[in-house]
């Protein structure tokens, strides 16, 4: 099946700018104009934008994307690789997001408690200048 622009944009779940991004960052190609009417994308490429779709929401890159779109199913141990370092990227993500938790809920349990001045703690929290 041939897709115009519009129609790859709806098949895809993206907009139409997004595809003329990818287009332009190398993601996807961008096929020959006819002399008239337009351009026709092929199934390839809303499988390609669904593939993109699918590692964007696993926090890969766009660099990133376009090196495994490169590195493609003959290189399954560089993929392996590059998948890894995501992961331990993803690991060191979350650990700093569960430290920044607990200090913010530190400081929101520390709203509750009365101060006889009526200062906010988490005010005076955050305006410490990393000390304690």
């Amino acid at each position: 099946m041939a897709y115009t622009i519009g129609k790859l944009a709806k098949a895809a779940g993206v907009t139409l700018e997004t595809i003329r991004y990818y287009q332009r960052k190398g993601l996807i190609e961008e096929p020959v104009k006819p002399l008239q009417g337009y351009r026709h994308y092929s199934e390839q490429t809303v499988q390609r934008l669904h593939f993109i779709k699918r590692a964007q929401q696993l926090g890969f890159t766009l660099k990133e994307i376009n090196e495994l779109l490169f590195l493609d199913s003959g290189h399954c141990d560089d993929v392996r690789q590059l998948a890894e370092q995501k992961l331990q990227q993803i690991e060191a993500q979350i650990n700093s997001l569960t430290a920044l938790h607990g200090a913010l809920q530190d400081m929101v349990s520390g709203c509750g408690r009365a101060k006889a001045d009526n200062r906010c703690s988490v005010i005076d929290a955050l305006s410490q200048n990393g000390e304690k």
